[in-house]
């Protein structure tokens, strides 16, 4: 995790590996039709592997479900770890049988049809988040601190105390989106755009400091 800020106020970054499963998983689930929450699909696409004879595997296109009792069991458990105040400690994602599903049975189906795919893609950008942060430590740090030092400036007296705890996911669509009173998913395309995570992130600082 990524943390900049003072004893005052904290920023934390992350690409959470249960929220990449989740999104991931809604996806290989055919979840097309969840209208909530509005987070965009996941880039690159994830694809389906069909076991095949002989225990190895080939990759098929995703398979659309249109189970209703699945959407809402997904929406229950994303309500459950897209905050980071809420999210468990310890992932839930235990295979074999993913005993904390057993009250979601459609979901607990999903996740054991998938769950080597999931995890595959999941670990891929996760990954790719880790080595991009800590490549471009320095400027990520600066893009925080630089706003949050502005706004102090601007005002002539110090940051009162907040928290932002932003969520950096690879999704099809640049943007961000608030998703619990300290919480937000940003897209990993915001992310790696400095200009762009300025122009976003200076009114939220306004509206905090």
């Amino acid at each position: 995790m990524f943390v900049e800020g003072t004893l005052r106020w904290q920023v934390t970054e992350d690409c959470p590996w249960d929220l990449l499963m989740a999104l991931c998983l809604r996806e290989l689930g055919g979840l097309v039709d969840v209208d909530a929450p509005e987070i965009p699909p996941i880039t690159p696409p994830a694809r389906r592997v069909r076991r095949a004879a002989g225990g190895g595997s080939i990759a098929s296109a995703p398979v659309v479900i249109d189970h209703t009792v699945l959407a809402d069991q997904w929406m229950t458990w994303w309500s459950q770890i897209v905050q980071r105040d809420l999210r468990p400690l310890i992932t839930g994602l235990r295979p074999p049988h993913f005993a904390e599903f057993d009250r979601l049975i459609a979901l607990q189906d999903l996740i054991i049809d998938n769950y080597d795919a999931a995890v595959a893609w999941t670990a891929a950008r996760h990954d790719e988040y880790v080595r991009t942060s800590l490549e471009q430590h320095a400027k990520r740090a600066a893009d925080i601190v630089d706003v949050v030092r502005d706004r102090e400036h601007e005002l002539r007296r110090q940051a009162g105390y907040f928290r932002l705890d932003i969520a950096v996911l690879p999704l099809a669509e640049p943007g961000a989106w608030i998703v619990g009173p300290n919480s937000v998913v940003l897209s990993q395309s915001m992310r790696d755009d400095s200009a762009a995570f300025r122009e976003w992130f200076r009114p939220i600082v306004e509206a905090l400091v």
